[in-house]
């Protein structure tokens, strides 16, 4: 069943991304308009709005879809009309591109994101047994730049090799650019390549995911918790990895719900009755 709003704003969208609830995001500014664009909605996919009858098949029905032009006019209008006649939970961006911007709202880097992940589903490899940043980085990638990416895990020495052979985009290893620069962690690298460091609860997190996996508690009073659940979830999963990520992925969609919503929220015991 169709949604009963035809249209979505920007804020409501965003609040949307980076959670287990997102929609699929469907890009369908005309074909010189994106080629020419510096940046997409997080997990956003272009298509051809002409040929929405052909693509609308490989869209997840179970799902719901939003649709965004560059002003959210007739563009983003009829595909989501016609896939709403198709039985589809479909919605367009009020205002589109133009009104995500007004809104001081993130765009993934469109230069960075066809240089890593040109295709969909894009693949990743890294050292297997996750504990911080290797969960923290895949939740990064699916959250915000490819909803449908797909991780590979296995023994540290074969993290190149298997790069070279499968075209999966290797992170978190030594020597490669997805990896740790100085201080900081995969996870800043990643956020400062794609264009999102500067969204204020990512930035937020940045610095926690930074203090759990590199022995700093002091840079922020959330990593040493981080930390401690991090190595549990490791305990328990042994060698299932895709498990650990399953898992993993609730704690950071917690913590950045925390941080965009609940952050200031307090509690004491006993309450105090007013």
């Amino acid at each position: 069943m169709h949604s009963a709003s035809f249209a979505i704003s920007p804020n409501d969208l965003w609040s949307l991304i980076g959670t287990a609830q997102s929609p699929q995001i469907v890009d369908v500014r005309r074909d010189e308009v994106y080629a020419s664009a510096p940046g997409l909605i997080p997990t956003a996919q272009w298509r051809d709005f002409s040929q929405v009858a052909f693509w609308c098949h490989e869209l997840d029905p179970d799902r719901p879809i939003v649709l965004s032009c560059k002003q959210g006019k007739e563009l983003s209008q009829a595909p989501t009309a016609y896939l709403r006649s198709e039985g589809y939970d479909a919605r367009m961006l009020t205002g589109g591109y133009a009104a995500w911007s007004e809104a001081g709202l993130p765009l993934v880097s469109k230069a960075v994101l066809e240089r890593f992940a040109p295709s969909r589903p894009s693949l990743w490899v890294t050292r297997r047994r996750p504990k911080i940043d290797r969960v923290a980085c895949p939740w990064l990638v699916r959250r915000f730049i490819d909803a449908q990416a797909r991780f590979l895990f296995v023994d540290p020495a074969f993290v190149p090799a298997v790069a070279q052979e499968t075209g999966a985009v290797p992170f978190d290893i030594e020597s490669v650019e997805l990896s740790h620069e100085g201080p900081r962690c995969t996870f800043d690298t990643m956020l400062k390549l794609f264009g999102l460091e500067a969204e204020p609860s990512l930035q937020r997190l940045a610095l926690i995911v930074r203090g759990a996996d590199t022995a700093r508690p002091d840079l922020a009073p959330e990593a040493a918790g981080l930390h401690a659940v991090s190595l549990g979830l490791s305990a328990q999963a042994g060698d299932d990895d895709h498990g650990l990520l399953e898992k993993g992925f609730m704690v950071y969609d917690a913590l950045f719900a925390y941080l965009r919503f609940a952050a200031q929220e307090r509690h004491n015991w006993p309450a105090k009755v007013a």
